[in-house]
């Protein structure tokens, strides 16, 4: 899959910035998630291939804003030196200066995605929009995999969903987000033993 495809799977113009690529994604999401189409099998292979190339394009945006943007201010620095002095050696400054922030930028980019997901995450959950959440999570653990915190958030979102099930009788389906809030973040003692509990309504309801 080429970057096109990803623009036009999001139903994007090539270029599009990463605010619109983030809500198309949200929206098509929402609308292919196979917890919403359970037994769509089209619907799931199109769920796939959105969060694929919403991830692809994740990891292209990005650093070509924060880069474009380092890039700016780098020149900006460079032209106010060599109005001070002549025959400034401009390439190895340049080379210098913007090889030393892209680790930092890159970073950045990865921290301010995670907590700007977070927070709606967050709003999913208060407006018990559960399979957007789980949506919006797995999209996250998908991006940041070694990310022990990020796991920690998808666990307890598979629980909380799995939860909601108990409450709605559908208990064969509760039981599978439970297993997997378990297999997401299995050393967690906490959510161990709160997903016990939840097993014991289980059985006392069956």
């Amino acid at each position: 899959m080429d970057l096109g495809d990803c623009y036009r799977l999001l139903g994007l113009r090539s270029g599009a910035s990463f605010a619109d690529i983030k809500a198309s994604y949200r929206r098509l999401a929402q609308q292919y998630h196979p917890d919403i189409n359970p037994d769509d099998n089209k619907a799931k292979d199109k769920f796939i291939a959105l969060t694929e190339a919403y991830k692809l394009l994740l990891t292209v945006v990005l650093p070509e804003e924060t880069v474009a943007h380092s890039s700016h201010v780098s020149t900006a620095r460079n032209d106010t030196k060599a109005t001070q002095r002549q025959k400034t050696p401009v390439t190895t400054v340049t080379s210098q200066e913007s090889g030393k922030p892209k680790p930092p930028n890159l970073l950045e980019i990865e921290e301010r995605l995670k907590w700007k997901t977070y927070e709606q995450l967050q709003r999913f959950l208060q407006e018990r929009r559960f399979p957007q959440a789980i949506a919006l999570a797995e999209a996250l653990a998908d991006r940041l995999s070694t990310d022990a915190e990020v796991r920690q958030w998808l666990a307890i979102v598979y629980q909380i969903w799995g939860r909601a099930l108990i409450s709605e009788k559908q208990l064969l389906k509760a039981r599978i987000y439970l297993k997997k809030a378990l297999k997401t973040d299995p050393h967690n003692k906490t959510l161990w033993y709160e997903v016990q509990r939840d097993f014991q309504r289980l059985e006392q309801i069956f």
